[in-house]
């Protein structure tokens, strides 16, 4: 969190220096003369026309007191039955109105309308908020106590760890030199040191096992010289191999088929079964009745900081160790320790000759900006416009529901499209938790390119600036636009992109968006974007996704609302993942149109249709529904509501003005996605399992066939008889 928030206070600082500030652009409309010449006469006749009916409306009133004026008085009696009826019908009404919402509330038909939390919920945010208070203080007296019961153990402990790993290690020099004749080599630091030593075995097996890897490196070298002659003889078995396995591959295809899809194991699965074995032998058993208080377990620290201790002392003991063992070996057996010395040194010359001559090195990318730091580049790529503050937007506010008629279009063979929740959850798959964790991201799937394609207006972009929000990673953005007229020649692009994937790296997690992301591919570039050269990412963008690594927490973002402009076999190598974003089905609609009336200010009442609005809108995009409620609900508006209560028409006439996602636009999309990889995968496991249920009935109609000719046989028979 510390760094997420100097990250942030860096870039605001970056722009607040170069008066690069962002803010709201008010689109401007253009008007001709005569359009502004009868606006103004309109709003000026139609002034005088409320003035004069206001003018008349009072002249009337006033003939209407002076005609009541000289009537008669009426009857009492009349006049409180008249006030008694307007009373009690008043009374009834807003009785049977009362009822009435109080039961379409209960069927849930209509949402309850509290403007203060309840007494139960008050309660429950002040324990929310107290539970947070004492998390804060155990933490900071748990942190607390890990230096102090560290430094105890290392002043208090120490020396005795220390005497007893020199006494152990000396044990074992004995031990060994017994058992073997010798005194054994000291395993170096990158075998484990003497932690190889005290692993639970015994000191003949520790010798062996140094042998063996000798013998091991040994092999190694004498194998490099026989690799041909084996290979030649393998490729014969091979041959050998494939004509035997021709008669076999009938029986082979019906195992496979037998045995079906199998899932790959998991990474995470050693991690899953560790965690569950330190709760079986530290939690399972423990008694936790007399700490309410949840205080960490001061005997648990100060285990855990013993054996840390040991291990830095291990150390500074091995060092030592290896130092006496040398001289033990000077004194025992001097002579021996000088030839072995020189076998030693001639070994480790051709042990080095070989690794020169087998293993060729990979050739290291060269660091163009070596000589510039960090903080220089980040700013560089601020004022060009390649890094841009992201919007505070979380995944939850992309607003979307699950598809309920799922099962139903599938059992009438329809492919249904993928609902806004099931984007939102791909979202947090594909990129929230691979950014967010480092585990995730070395251990999982490696994802380095996410395509986000659909009709304008289904909240691509929000998407981008939520993966942003959530992961906390910088926002850099190589859009085409971006691009133009900067950095130019391949020279200037490969310094850019090499300072881009630099920075991101080194202030990883990082979010790499390119918006258009179809003109970086085009089939045909337009004459009007020439000047642009949008494809000037087209040759270097596969190179450099390939340098994307699993410890780099670095994605590529593409967002297209024209797919099938691009060429589709580079698209697709550089987007292997597609999210194809769809309009919103009824149920999505109808939660887009309460959450946003609500957050707009708008109090929903009963003449408010949600349902019709929602049935109404269909086609129209999330944009499209946003954009018709910020028309209606302005300070005006919003003010004359406890008077004038909302309604679904006045949302229709901004609606009328869009242009709402027509049928063929739909097939665009779908046609596009059947001709990609990811689509074409899907079709075949549709494909076959359409089969597999053709196959199950062709069997149980075979059946029933084969007995019905049974009976008719019987029948002839008796027949005959």
């Amino acid at each position: 969190m510390r760094a997420l928030k100097e990250r942030e206070k860096m870039l605001a600082h970056i722009l607040a220096k170069g008066g690069c500030q962002e803010h709201k652009t008010v689109p401007v409309q253009f008007m001709s003369l005569e359009r502004a010449v009868w606006l103004l006469q309109v709003s000026e006749r139609a002034r005088q026309g409320r003035l004069r009916a206001h003018f008349m409306k009072t002249i009337r009133q006033e003939e209407q007191r002076r005609l009541q004026g000289n009537s008669s008085m009426q009857d009492p009696n009349q006049a409180a039955t008249c006030i008694q009826k307007v009373w009690r019908g008043y009374r009834d009404r807003r009785r049977v109105n009362k009822e009435c919402l109080e039961e379409m509330i209960f069927l849930g038909m209509i949402p309850a309308q509290q403007m203060t939390p309840s007494p139960a919920q008050l309660h429950a945010q002040q324990v929310e908020s107290r539970r947070h208070c004492v998390q804060e203080e155990h933490e900071a007296e748990y942190q607390k106590a890990l230096v102090n019961i560290k430094e105890s153990v290392r002043s208090v402990d120490g020396p005795d760890i220390k005497e007893s790993l020199q006494e152990q290690i000396r044990q074992w020099f004995l031990e060994c030199r017994d058992a073997t004749g010798k005194f054994p080599d000291f395993p170096s630091p990158e075998d484990g040191g003497s932690a190889s030593i005290f692993a639970q075995k015994t000191p003949e097996q520790v010798a062996a096992e140094f042998a063996a890897k000798e013998e091991e490196r040994e092999k190694k070298k004498k194998s490099k010289g026989e690799k041909d002659k084996k290979g030649n003889d393998r490729k014969e078995k091979k041959k050998e191999k494939k004509g035997k396995m021709k008669g076999k591959k009938g029986k082979g295809d019906t195992e496979e088929e037998e045995k079906g899809w199998k899932m790959t194991p998991s990474n995470f699965l050693p991690t899953v079964v560790e965690g569950a074995k330190l709760y079986k032998e530290v939690w399972h058993n423990r008694d936790e009745k007399q700490n309410f208080l949840q205080h960490f377990d001061a005997q648990l620290v100060r285990e855990e900081k013993r054996l840390e201790v040991e291990e830095e002392l291990r150390v500074q003991v091995d060092e030592l160790m290896r130092q006496e063992l040398k001289n033990l070996k000077l004194v025992v057996d001097r002579d021996k320790g000088k030839k072995k010395k020189k076998v030693k040194k001639s070994s480790k010359k051709k042990k080095k000759k070989g690794r020169k001559t087998g293993k060729k090195k990979k050739k290291k990318e060269k660091d163009l900006t070596a000589d510039r730091t960090i903080e220089s580049l980040y700013e560089e790529l601020v004022m060009e416009g390649f890094i841009i503050r992201p919007k505070n937007i979380k995944l939850t506010d992309y607003i979307g529901e699950y598809s309920y008629l799922g099962t139903t279009l599938r059992q009438a063979d329809i492919e249904p499209m993928p609902s806004l929740s099931d984007v939102r959850q791909l979202i947090a798959l594909y990129g929230v938790l691979p950014l967010g964790s480092q585990c995730v991201h070395e251990r999982g799937p490696l994802i380095r390119a996410l395509l986000l394609t659909g009709p304008a207006g289904v909240g691509k972009k929000m998407l981008v600036h939520a993966l942003c929000t959530e992961t906390g990673a910088n926002l850099f953005d190589l859009s085409p636009a971006t691009l133009a007229g900067k950095y130019p020649g391949k020279s200037g692009l490969q310094y850019l992109l090499h300072m881009v994937f630099k920075v991101a790296r080194q202030l990883q997690p990082s979010v790499i968006w390119i918006g258009d992301a179809e003109k970086t591919f085009y089939k045909k570039v337009p004459k009007l974007e020439k000047e642009m050269e949008p494809k000037r990412l087209k040759k270097s963008l596969p190179k450099v996704l390939k340098s994307i690594k699993p410890e780099d927490r670095v994605l590529v973002v593409g967002t297209t609302r024209r797919p099938f402009d691009a060429d589709i076999k580079p698209f697709c190598k550089v987007y292997k993942k597609i999210i194809l974003i769809p309009r919103p089905d009824y149920a999505s609609r109808f939660t887009l149109w309460k959450e946003l009336l609500q957050a707009g200010g708008a109090q929903l009442g009963p003449k408010l249709d949600l349902s019709s609005l929602a049935k109404v809108t269909d086609g129209y995009t999330q944009g499209h529904i946003l954009q018709a409620i910020q028309t209606v609900l302005n300070s005006h508006r919003l003010n004359q509501q406890t008077k004038r209560p909302l309604t679904a028409v006045e949302f229709i006439p901004p609606l009328a003005r869009q242009d709402p996602v027509y049928k063929e636009e739909e097939e665009a999309f779908k046609a596009w996605y059947s001709r990609t990889p990811l689509g074409k995968k899907r079709a075949r496991a549709a494909k076959a399992s359409e089969e597999e249920e053709d196959h199950k009935k062709g069997k149980t109609k075979g059946g029933k066939s084969q007995k019905k000719e049974k009976k008719g046989k019987t029948k002839k028979r008796k027949k005959k008889k």
